[in-house]
Order: C-alpha cells, then sequence, then structure tokens
C-alpha cells in the first residue's frame, strides 16, 4: 500500500499563479491545501495590481484636472488617508483584504503562515507539519536591495508603501528608472513634491526600446520637472535628523544626494529561502526555481510557477500559468505555455505597454524585421482630445506577419488587445490594415502603423 498524505496538493503562495492553480485542481476533488504567509489573494491583489490602480488613476485625474485652462484660478485640494481609504475599499471589493472565501467556497484548505520544506513531501507550518503528494510553488518575489549598504539603518520606501504614504515630502528621490520607478516619479511630481528619479543605465526603462524611453524622460523633464539621473549607481544609504542622503557613483565619482524620502525600486529576486535546499529542487543561475517547459522542477513532484521561477511574469502571466499548469495535471498532458502576445505595462500617462518582440531583442539575436511608427499627433483623434503625446510602433517578420507592438498613449491598455490578438494568431499587417477601425479613436493609429508596414520594403 502506498503512503498516505494529508493532501493530494499543497500550494504555497495565492497569488494570481497560486490562486489559479488550487482553485482549478479543487475542482477535481481533490484534497487540496493553500499555504499563504500574508494576504490570502496575494501581493498583487493586496499591494500593487489594486492599490496602485486606485492611487494612480487618482494622481493622473486630480494633475490633469488641475492643469485645464478652465480651472485655472480655482485651487484645488486632497488629503492622503482619503486616497489610502479609497485603495482599501478598491482591496475589499475586489476579493483581497485576507479574503477566504473563495478558495474555501471551492473546497480549498487556507492555511495561514511560513512554509519550510522538510523533504520533498513534508513542510512545517508553524508548529504543525503537513505532508502532500505534489507541491505547486507560487511564492512571487521580494524587492532586491542587496546591493545598497545602509538600508537596514535608513528608513525608506518601497514601492508598495511609497503609495500610502500620509504626508507629501518636499524632496523624493526614486532609486532605479524601470516601469515601477517611473511610475512611482510621475506619482509624486504630480502631487507636488520635487522628484529625482536615478538608474544605473542610461536611460529610463532600459528594457523598452528607445523612442519609449526617450518620450517619457522629454515628458518628465518638460512637464513634470522631474530630474533624471542616467548612468548613476546607489551604492549607500544614510540619515540623520535632517535628512536622508543617497551616495552614488557617477562617471567613476562618487557623489551624495540630500532628500527628505527615498523609494527603492530597484527591482526583486523569487522568493525561495523557504527550505528548498532539504528538498532536491534546483536553481537558475538568475536565483529562481529551475523548471521544465511544464513547470516541473527537477523533484518530480514538485512545480514552481510565477515570480519564483522569474521576475518577468506579470499579473496575466501569472494566472495563465497556474490554470495551464492545473490544466496539464488534470488531463494529464503536457501542453507548454505560448506566451506569445502577453504585455509588459508602465502605469505612467501616457502609459506604455509593449507586446511580443521589441526591437532591442530582435537586434540582440540578429534577427530581420520591419517597423512602422506613427505618431498620436498625427492622427484625428489627438486635436478631439488635445493629447499630442506618444506613438504606435509595430513590428513585422520579412512575410510581414505581426511579431512585436509598443503603444505610448493614455489608452495604451485598451488599444494593446488588437496587437496581442495579431501577434498570438499570427495575423499580417494586411489583416490588420483592412479591419475597420473609428476614425475618431487612438486606435486608428494601429490601422495605419499597419499600412506603413505594407509600404515598407525593408
Amino acid at each position: 500500500m502506498g503512503r498516505k498524505y494529508d493532501f493530494n496538493y499543497i500550494v504555497i503562495g495565492s497569488g494570481p499563479a497560486g490562486s489559479a492553480a488550487a482553485l482549478a485542481l479543487a475542482k477535481t476533488k481533490k484534497r487540496v491545501a493553500l499555504i499563504e504567509g500574508k494576504y490570502f489573494g496575494g501581493a498583487n491583489l493586496n499591494t500593487r495590481d489594486i492599490p496602485y490602480g486606485v492611487t494612480l488613476d487618482f494622481t493622473h485625474t486630480y494633475y490633469k484636472v488641475s492643469h485645464l485652462p478652465e480651472f485655472g484660478h480655482q485651487e484645488f485640494s486632497f488629503n492622503f488617508p482619503t486616497i489610502v481609504a479609497q485603495q482599501l475599499k478598491a482591496i475589499i471589493a475586489s476579493g483581497g483584504g485576507n479574503n477566504q472565501k473563495i478558495f474555501t467556497d471551492a473546497g480549498v484548505i487556507c492555511i495561514h503562515g511560513y512554509a519550510n520544506f522538510l523533504d520533498n513531501n513534508t513542510i512545517a507550518v508553524s508548529e504543525q507539519k503537513f505532508t502532500a503528494k505534489n507541491f505547486i510553488l507560487a511564492t512571487g518575489s521580494h524587492i532586491d536591495v542587496s546591493s545598497i549598504a545602509g538600508t537596514s539603518a535608513v528608513n525608506y520606501l518601497t514601492p508598495e508603501t511609497a503609495i500610502k504614504i500620509r504626508r507629501l515630502p518636499k524632496a523624493v528621490l526614486i532609486v532605479g528608472g524601470g516601469s515601477t520607478g517611473c511610475e512611482i516619479a510621475e506619482y509624486y511630481a504630480k502631487l507636488g513634491a520635487k522628484t529625482l528619479i536615478m538608474e544605473k543605465g542610461s536611460r529610463l526603462l532600459p528594457k523598452e526600446d528607445l523612442e519609449v524611453s526617450q518620450t517619457i524622460s522629454d515628458h518628465f523633464k518638460r512637464d513634470l520637472g522631474i530630474t533624471v539621473l542616467p548612468n548613476c549607481r546607489a551604492i549607500a544609504l544614510e540619515q540623520d535628523n535632517l535628512s536622508k542622503r543617497v551616495i552614488f557613483q557617477s562617471d567613476h565619482t562618487e557623489k551624495m544626494v540630500r532628500v527628505d524620502c527615498i523609494v527603492l525600486a530597484t527591482g526583486s529576486k523569487p522568493n525561495i529561502d523557504y527550505g528548498l535546499e532539504n528538498t532536491s529542487v534546483k536553481f537558475q543561475k538568475t536565483g529562481g526555481v529551475k523548471v521544465d517547459r511544464f513547470f516541473q522542477t527537477s523533484a518530480k513532484n514538485i512545480y514552481a510557477i510565477g515570480d519564483c521561477v522569474n521576475n518577468e511574469s506579470s499579473t496575466e502571466r501569472a494566472e495563465y500559468e497556474g490554470k495551464l499548469l492545473a490544466s496539464n495535471i488534470i488531463n494529464k498532458t503536457k501542453n507548454p505555455a505560448n506566451y506569445k502576445g502577453f504585455a509588459r505595462v508602465t502605469a505612467t500617462s501616457p502609459s506604455i505597454v509593449t507586446i511580443g518582440l521589441s526591437e532591442v531583442e530582435l537586434r540582440r539575436n540578429k534577427r530581420k524585421y520591419k517597423r512602422s511608427i506613427v505618431y498620436l499627433k498625427d492622427v484625428p483623434a489627438s486635436k478631439i482630445y488635445n493629447n499630442y503625446y506618444g506613438f504606435v510602433k509595430l513590428i513585422a517578420n520579412r512575410s510581414n506577419h505581426i511579431i512585436g507592438g509598443c503603444i505610448v498613449s493614455d489608452h495604451a491598455e485598451s488599444m494593446s488587445s488588437e496587437i496581442a490578438l495579431a501577434i498570438r494568431h499570427n495575423l499580417s499587417a494586411l489583416e490588420i490594415a483592412s479591419t475597420p477601425h473609428v476614425t475618431n479613436d487612438f486606435s486608428y493609429a494601429i490601422q495605419l502603423a499597419a499600412k506603413k508596414l505594407i509600404s515598407n520594403k525593408k
């Protein structure tokens, strides 16, 4: 007789990846447990996607209204406790706030606490031990500040805490010019703080194409008065009774800047510190859990999905991985992940959505391609809505099938699905160009870009 286990599956982490897998497996009437150390629903629901969406939407609206010429003589005010209260309201309405009901209603056993592996089939949570035939790791990631000295002695903010402030600082420095760093920089600048953003690379948003970085950098400097500090690597934090200080290197010289507030948006590392050394799970050189095409680790009964595998994930991608893994387990299939059409989003205003392959990736891999760009100032909608920032870029292979795209626009997220559809289903520029579009909508730029691709012989 085989060994008896407490559960058929234990899922560790209740974010979009773990939630999707646990709920799908529970439908098969298997005994499923879900372990969560903080908030059920995970960080995306409780501290990132939902509260970020509320906060950034308020900030963009406040800035836009307060700068309309029609309200030039009006005084506008706001208070931070109200913004934070609205965040919490949205979290609760979305099923967060440590709500376990969606899982218990589905038959999932919820266990609150931090898991620690004792062997391939056993974990400890506080004083309790649980066994399972299979485990799914969906433990997400955390901010990586390991390259900066002095963080333990300085009261700095993280991306999660930066949007929960109760008082606006006079001067704030954001360390990290990636997607999150740019979002936070715009948040503080639009509310009236003197804002600086530091990036160790040569430009903001280094993962994006050059046009994207240039558009956002110009917007930050010209419209918002943000000081952009490229080629600056933060090496230490200090503070006294008067201010906080960031020590950084620039042009091989050590320099220092004083501010009231420091936000570290320095990227993330996979969460893997929960006894995996007691299992046969192996790791990637980058630190994430090593998996095959079907999310199986080197331990045959342990799977891993989401940010703990790599830090290129997103809510949509993590949920997709959770559902795909559960489907493969339930149906005993081996369908690999298809990531065509997934987007990378920066929620600034204008917002940025990159789908598929970028020019940076194509050049790095020495692949031939065609591209076209249509600037929003050249479409009718820009005149109607007085919005001239941004562009639509389409990238095609030599046979004119869409393989990538980028939208920089206040309406980028809602416009992006058409490009995602084209990439995922191998549509051609001709098929996009011949699809009717509303002329007075910003999405009309996609049709114009497709037409330019057709006429582009290069």
